[in-house]
């Protein structure tokens, strides 16, 4: 890579991840807080009601999605923002007419998003610890499969950045799109339970793709083959990414 190339990127990052690191109390804590409040209610109140799910406690079986839940609410939330202020604040500009290519732009803005989803999985998992005793029956699949659904929300956040004319527009797709595909993508149920007809339409959820891939990490079960899990998350990275590069160097949507 050429040397000023990597001296922006690195730039980029570090700007996208002290922004969030900065106000951590309103980046991370928050989150944290939600899921234990999932914890406790769907976990230990709920769950002891109901039993086990695919041989696992109610508790154990939902804990993989819940994770999973947090790193696409919030790597989608993280790109969705600083994309949008940056345009309305106008020091997009700026990096557009510097001379560095488009690919290095949406690698900082999804970096960041990737970095603060990791990072609230990983004080979810930290959390999920006082209240089950986690196993990991495939950690390279955990690896890849939570980097990657934090890679593609990263993206569909620059998108929704790109798109949003204010700061209301940015809300839209998290509270109408990604919190019924996350509540309908697995999290709290397994697809077994839905009559055939409702499993097929469930499996048009891009998200029970991600789910299942992370739960069978954790757990080694899953309603979805994980190869296929794994080409429907490449694949709409690939696609989230193309419509990305296409819209910034069309410059479509960056002027507010």
């Amino acid at each position: 890579m050429n040397k000023l190339y990597w001296v922006a990127l690195k730039s980029l990052l570090a700007k996208e991840i002290n922004r969030f690191t900065r106000i951590w109390i309103q980046t991370l804590i928050p989150p944290v807080v939600t899921m234990s409040l999932y914890f406790v209610i769907f976990g230990n109140l709920i769950g002891s009601r109901i039993g086990e799910m695919d041989g696992f406690s109610y508790m154990t079986y939902i804990v993989p999605g819940l994770i999973m839940m947090s790193v696409i609410t919030n790597s989608y939330s993280n790109v969705a923002s600083s994309f949008f202020s940056a345009k309305y604040q106008r020091n997009l500009e700026e990096l557009i007419v510097a001379p560095v290519p488009n690919y290095i732009i949406i690698a900082g803005y999804v970096g960041g998003g990737v970095g603060r989803g990791l990072a609230v999985g990983f004080l979810v998992t930290l959390i999920s610890l006082f209240f089950v005793d986690l196993s990991i029956a495939h950690a390279g699949i955990i690896v890849a499969t939570v980097f990657l659904t934090s890679v593609l929300f990263s993206l569909g956040g620059l998108i929704n950045a790109v798109f949003a004319k204010g700061f209301d527009d940015v809300t839209i797709i998290p509270t109408f799109v990604l919190t019924p595909l996350t509540y309908l993508g697995g999290v709290f149920y397994s697809l077994s339970l839905l009559p055939e007809f409702w499993q097929g339409i469930s499996k048009l959820n891009p998200v029970v793709y991600m789910v299942n891939a992370f739960r069978y990490g954790f757990l080694g079960v899953s309603d979805v083959s994980i190869v296929t899990s794994f080409g429907v998350l490449l694949a709409f990275i690939i696609g989230l990414y193309t419509i990305a590069w296409y819209l910034i160097s069309r410059g479509i949507g960056l002027k507010t």
